[in-house]
């Protein structure tokens, strides 16, 4: 499902666990690190979306995490023209998302992830809050940026974690 200007309807999920970190899922197969994120279905809200590729994705069912809050709007990103499949109908440019911040409410053994037939990540990790803007590939940053700056309030309400400004920062704060 493409909407009018080229983009997938997509729902992406930011897990934290009770010390405020967040779930990183590497690809399968793969040295890419991202957030559990699927697309959405025909006839079905980016709510029930995100509660399906929580359960495909990382084994969770929604009684194991408590929501609590999501995007306002779709936020979205472009593929790189590389990555773009000219010859499907119709042309899919990229992504817009609708972002899901979740509470994990269980243990860390409940976590399954190749409940499914295709599995999409093969390790995960917890990570510090900004992390993921840094880690993720790079047309995906942005819009990372934008979900973690958003959801940022809900965590962390008297202030929000400092975002390290350059990655020898980044790598500095990361040894503390």
């Amino acid at each position: 499902m493409i909407d009018r200007d080229g983009f997938r309807p997509n729902v992406g999920i930011i897990l934290v666990n009770d010390e405020n970190r967040l779930f990183w899922g590497r690809r399968i197969g793969q040295d890419a690190w991202q957030f559990p994120q699927g697309g959405i279905q025909e006839g079905e809200t980016p709510e029930e979306a995100m509660y399906r590729e929580l359960e495909e994705e990382v084994g969770l069912k929604p009684h194991q995490v408590e929501l609590l809050g999501s995007t306002r709007h779709w936020l979205r990103y472009r593929l790189p023209k590389r990555f773009i499949r000219r010859n499907a109908h119709p042309v899919c440019i990229g992504q817009k998302q609708r972002w899901f911040l979740l509470r994990v409410k269980c243990s860390e053994s409940d976590f399954c992830l190749d409940g499914c037939d295709k599995p999409e990540f093969d390790d995960w990790r917890w990570v510090k809050y900004w992390q993921p803007v840094r880690d993720v590939i790079y047309f995906k940053r942005r819009v990372y940026q934008r979900a973690l700056e958003e959801l940022a309030p809900l965590l962390f309400p008297d202030a929000r974690p400092r975002r390290p400004r350059s990655r020898s920062n980044y790598l500095r704060q990361q040894r503390r």
